[in-house]
């Protein structure tokens, strides 16, 4: 079971005997099914033809799905091999009939999936008989179904769950193909095991652990070798020293924080945009109706904001998060469902959250950057939506920053001098109302924050805990990043600037955290475009210690 590949590459031309294929299909028919129902047929494919032509079906739906990709990933995918149709001896279609014992085939009343699901357990079976023989076996999911049903000749009713090339091969890799690649990489078991409910984490004989405490118990400092190896060959590129000013600083931060001299280029990148509602929407501290959030939800999911075209062009993929919109949203392509609550409650008159809440909304920011990571990518990017907003930012920096409400609270979305007045007001009564403790970053989320602002922290501990770069926008991602770094400072480490906003409280924060951003621009959009705007420069950190000679290896004279 530990040794089976899905493999692409490596497949030899020798046939397989007949006794041999005989005695995988026999392992894939014993295979348990729902109601002992066996849904599955198997059709064996060894015609050149045929093999050609799903080759053929495979290839035009490869380069529709690399169409689909953001720049970044389409640029990984092209170098990846996806199918062996051509290169093995044998093809094996495995359907699912789910008309097969009749209307009422025990255990199909309410889960009538079950019969392709019955498929995917003969499918296991089958994979793991072939690899006791010697055989790997390739997934192909490239295909159109219905247009493969038709090409074979299949009949109507039937469902393909599996397209396998099957073939004896060089060697089984140790590692999955994509793994090795960086398409992806594998998720600990710790992550996905939970004791009796969702979300209580615990390997047998285990306690159960707190997400958060974990995650941050992984958090480490840059490493100094690779710091120190980082300067070192900064000195030696073609280049006079410090040529490169803030980038080289970068690119000493990547190698320290991915423990590699050179580091790895951050791509591909994912943009995060987390959404909420704010119950001190009610005081006017806006212009703008709440239902605007959750339009702009919809915006980004259909390709029309700022964020998208920025995205589009430094080839960053955008990932949509609710956490907290007051609206249901539907369910659409794109979107992660993980509302904590619809919105928070009214600051000036009560907590913005409870605790609990605030654990949910901060484990909702770490799963999302666990998933992300695993789904291969190589850096984080903040980003928000949620009407009112940076009126919740700007009590967060007075909390930790200890500058005045008036200081560090901006005009956001444009507010009038009046609004503007009334929302300094706000957070100056909210923060005298609850006296928040900076040392219970916990507790000041649930007093004066947003659910996507304690999604940011979790995002930010996620990624630190991950070592992987995490490229902060705005005044919400300076605000999230300040409580970051109260609940684990080492956090700091993954955090790049990625640009400074025209709110004051951004600024304030900034300087809070000593970081210096890369893209001055008076931005105030938030939706994570500032980050994006600033990820082909850390990129180019990155690439510089690639690709750049040194003095040496170039045969160029020192000074």
């Amino acid at each position: 079971m530990r040794e089976r590949r899905d493999i692409r590459n490596g497949f030899r031309n020798d046939p397989i005997p007949h006794d041999v294929l005989l005695r995988v299909l026999e392992a894939a028919h014993t295979a348990p099914s729902v109601g002992h129902s066996q849904p599955w047929d198997f059709v064996v494919i060894r015609s050149a033809e045929t093999r050609r032509s799903m080759h053929e079906l495979a290839q035009r739906q490869r380069e529709a799905y690399a169409k689909s990709l953001p720049k970044g990933r389409a640029k990984q995918f092209k170098q990846l091999k996806i199918e062996a149709i051509l290169d093995t001896p044998v093809n094996i279609v495995v359907t699912a009939d789910s008309t097969r014992g009749g209307r009422h085939t025990l255990g199909r009343h309410t889960q009538p999936q079950m019969a392709p699901y019955s498929s995917a357990l003969a499918v296991e079976n089958l994979w793991l008989a072939a690899r006791a023989e010697g055989l790997g076996v390739g997934w192909v999911s490239f295909f159109d179904e219905r247009e493969m049903v038709r090409a074979l000749g299949l009949p109507e009713h039937l469902e393909v769950v599996a397209y396998l090339c099957v073939g004896y091969v060089d060697e089984f890799p140790a590692e999955p193909e994509l793994m090795q690649a960086g398409w992806s990489q594998r998720r600990p078991l710790s992550w996905v095991v939970h004791e009796e409910t969702y979300g209580r984490r615990a390997l047998p004989g285990a306690e159960p652990h707190d997400l958060l405490q974990e995650t941050v118990s992984g958090i480490r400092p840059l490493d100094a070798k690779a710091l120190g190896e980082a300067w070192e060959r900064q000195k030696r590129m073609t280049k006079p020293a410090g040529a490169l000013g803030m980038l080289e600083i970068i690119s000493a931060q990547l190698s320290g924080l991915s423990r590699k001299c050179p580091p790895p280029i951050p791509e591909p990148a994912s943009v995060a945009i987390f959404a909420g509602d704010h119950g001190v929407h009610a005081q006017g501290v806006t212009a703008w109706p709440q239902e605007v959030t959750g339009q702009m939800v919809a915006n980004f999911l259909g390709g029309g904001a700022v964020c998208n075209a920025f995205a589009n062009q430094v080839g960053a993929e955008v990932c949509v998060i609710d956490v907290g919109v007051a609206s249901d949203l539907p369910a659409t392509p794109g979107l992660l469902p993980r509302k904590v609550r619809p919105g928070t409650a009214d600051f000036t008159t009560g907590p913005a959250l409870s605790r609990e809440e605030v654990h949910a909304a901060i484990d909702v920011g770490i799963e999302t950057a666990r998933d992300l990571v695993s789904a291969g990518n190589k850096a984080l990017l903040t980003g928000e939506m949620g009407i009112a907003n940076t009126t919740a930012s700007a009590a967060l920096i007075t909390v930790y920053t200890g500058a005045d409400p008036a200081e560090v609270t901006g005009r956001g979305t444009g507010i009038n001098d009046e609004m503007h007045a009334r929302k300094v007001d706000v957070v100056r009564r909210a923060l005298e109302l609850h006296q928040p403790d900076a040392a219970d970053p916990v507790g000041v989320l649930a007093a004066v924050g947003g659910l996507e602002h304690a999604a940011l922290v979790g995002f930010i501990l996620g990624g630190a805990s991950l070592r992987t770069p995490v490229v902060l926008d705005g005044v919400s991602a300076g605000a999230a990043a300040l409580v970051a770094r109260a609940v684990a400072p080492e956090s700091l480490a993954a955090c790049i600037a990625g640009h400074r906003s025209a709110e004051p409280g951004h600024v304030a924060a900034l300087n809070k955290l000593g970081l210096r951003p890369l893209v001055d621009l008076d931005l105030r959009l938030g939706e994570g475009t500032g980050a994006l705007l600033a990820l082909p420069l850390v990129q180019s950190a990155a690439r510089a210690m690639h690709e750049v000679a040194t003095f040496d290896s170039a045969g160029v004279s020192e000074k």
